[in-house]
């Protein structure tokens, strides 16, 4: 099996169609990082290129050494980072209140510090939520249409 790249492209099956991620960044503690692009294709696309001129719907860290292992995901071509994500991106993080099932104290995150921020303005809502997504969380928000600023614990 072949060694993931930053830069290469995942190949995700789902119910409704084709959805494309590129690995990124790497974690030391979090793992690989995809950024799941918007769009949702019949087929595979003839020029793969295509696909990351599409937006981005999400990013999370998944473990993707483990999914190609098992074919869960597969590698299905390599482009270079566009110059917008090469950085790491910042996330937002929250305990969830087992009550009320809402984050009341958001965190943000950069990839090495945290800092307390409280409640979520609009452009902060939109930031990734940190976390490690096995492939079944993964297919289901997909399909779903799950992006950040629509999760229910915000």
């Amino acid at each position: 099996m072949k060694k993931p790249e930053i830069g290469d492209l995942i190949e995700i099956k789902t119910n409704i169609g084709l959805a494309y991620a590129q690995y990124t960044h790497y974690h030391e503690v979090y793992g690989a990082l995809i950024r799941v692009f918007n769009r949702i294709y019949r087929d595979r696309p003839e020029f793969m290129r295509a696909i990351t001129n599409d937006r981005i719907r999400f990013s999370v860290f998944f473990p993707l050494k483990a999914a190609l292992k098992k074919k869960i995901v597969e590698i299905v071509g390599h482009e270079a980072v566009k110059e917008d994500l090469r950085e790491f991106p910042l996330f937002r993080a929250g305990v969830v209140d087992p009550s009320t099932q809402k984050v009341a104290v958001w965190w943000l995150w950069d990839g090495e510090k945290e800092w307390k921020i409280g409640q979520l303005d609009a452009n902060q809502s939109k930031l990734p939520i940190r976390g490690v997504w096995n492939d079944t969380l993964l297919i289901q928000r997909i399909e779903a249409g799950w992006t950040p600023e629509n999760d229910p614990t915000s």
